[in-house]
């Protein structure tokens, strides 16, 4: 089966990764078989990226062999699809604050050995610098206030020269009572000043008061 966009596969209206560790499910997904190949369907309700692929992103970065920095991996819902992409070849740096979410992806990683979970706290790149390469691919999914500062502090940091940098904005994160689209306005603007924006996607139902970013540095 050809891929829609790299590693990333179509089924009518749903998008699906090809799963690097069949018979194992991330967080109950859908599954769809063809032949010994088993697909993962991406659940746009649960995943940011997965609503931007519903949403009509066409460029995440993202490729077989990819290095991937995750900052706010969670328990792995996202990632684990990132992981079927990048594949063995490939790593994903997961940088997380929480103890009891690295607890869930510690087992996440166990199966899915491109998965490198990382306690720390992605507002401080220094921290944990040691540990991570320069990447293809920066992602960040963050409910933080400074949530831009922080994109653009790591994307400076670990970002290869031509890679990509995406992000998910919650813009009640950032002010609760502004509205979200000068919320989005202010930040696509902090974002203009380091990066060019190749992609600017609000995700609608899937994911309220949330816009995605996918971008270069200049």
């Amino acid at each position: 089966m050809k891929a829609t966009i790299d590693g990333i596969y179509r089924f009518g209206k749903d998008f699906a990764t090809l799963s690097m560790v069949p018979k194992y499910k991330i967080y109950d997904e859908k599954i769809i078989r063809k032949g010994k190949d088993e697909y993962r369907v991406w659940d746009p309700k649960k995943s940011k990226l997965g609503a931007a692929l519903r949403m009509g992103l066409k460029e995440t970065g993202l490729f077989e062999g990819a290095k991937v920095l995750y900052l706010g991996i969670a328990n792995g819902t996202t990632a684990s699809h990132i992981s079927d992409i990048v594949g063995p070849r490939g790593v994903i740096y997961g940088v997380e604050f929480s103890p009891r979410s690295i607890r869930d992806l510690l087992l996440v990683a166990k199966r899915r050995t491109n998965i490198m979970p990382i306690l720390s706290d992605a507002r401080i790149p220094q921290r944990f610098a040691s540990r991570v390469e320069k990447v293809n691919v920066v992602y960040q999914d963050i409910a933080q206030k400074d949530q831009s500062a922080i994109f653009i502090r790591n994307a400076e940091t670990f970002l290869k020269k031509g890679g990509i940098a995406m992000i998910a904005i919650k813009a009640r994160s950032i002010d609760v009572t502004e509205n979200p689209k000068k919320i989005f306005a202010q930040e696509k603007q902090k974002l203009q000043a380091k990066f060019n924006i190749i992609t600017d996607i609000k995700l609608g139902h899937f994911e309220v008061d949330h816009a995605f970013f996918v971008c270069k540095l200049k």
